[in-house]
């Protein structure tokens, strides 16, 4: 295994659309999916898609982290897991701001607008499907690498730049986000 280098914002590989993956058994994709593996632990990273290693393909990696997870009952710990080819779709209207950053954007975060509940539907280096119903981080990290696949990064989700800032400076000063226009009184 190999820790790969990262893409970071600017790079056009992070702008284009991902080639979705014909073959995902085959030797250069459990390799990708094992490297891929290796260099978010390595980064200290929750996700990681494809495009950020410079690899334009519709396969990305995650995980939740213990003590994570919304607390919901099908939302836990998830230990690492690929999803090649996924499909995401939103379940229900309920939109939440979280805050999001990116091993593509060291060093910034930002207060991004996600459904707060999702389906996702992929499948694994065997081709065995893997699906699931999400909440709260588990759908936001899944939301957020999918992006990556079409060439999408967080900031041109957000709404209100003055959410966007240097981690250390929001760590100092800020609290949780404020709730979207439409949800504030």
């Amino acid at each position: 295994m190999a820790i790969l280098k990262i893409a970071r914002m600017g790079h056009p590989v992070l702008w284009q659309k991902a080639a979705p993956v014909s073959d995902p058994g085959a030797p250069e994709i459990r390799r990708l999916v094992a490297d891929m593996i290796e260099t978010m632990e390595d980064a200290f990273g929750i996700g990681l898609a494809a495009p950020q290693v410079h690899v334009p393909l519709r396969l990305f990696v995650f995980r939740v982290p213990p003590g994570r997870a919304s607390g919901e009952p099908d939302d836990g710990e998830i230990g690492n897991t690929v999803l090649i080819n996924p499909e995401v779709e939103p379940v229900g209207d309920d939109i939440r701001v979280h805050w999001e950053g990116c091993l593509s954007i060291p060093g910034l975060r930002g207060a991004v607008p996600r459904p707060w509940r999702i389906r996702y539907r992929g499948v694994d280096c065997a081709g065995n499907l893997v699906a699931r119903e999400a909440s709260g981080l588990h759908a936001g990290v899944v939301q957020h690498e999918l992006d990556h696949l079409d060439g999408i990064l967080y900031p041109m989700r957000m709404r209100d730049f003055r959410l966007l800032g240097f981690t250390e400076e929001l760590a100092r000063y800020s609290a949780d986000p404020p709730a979207p226009a439409a949800e504030r009184a």
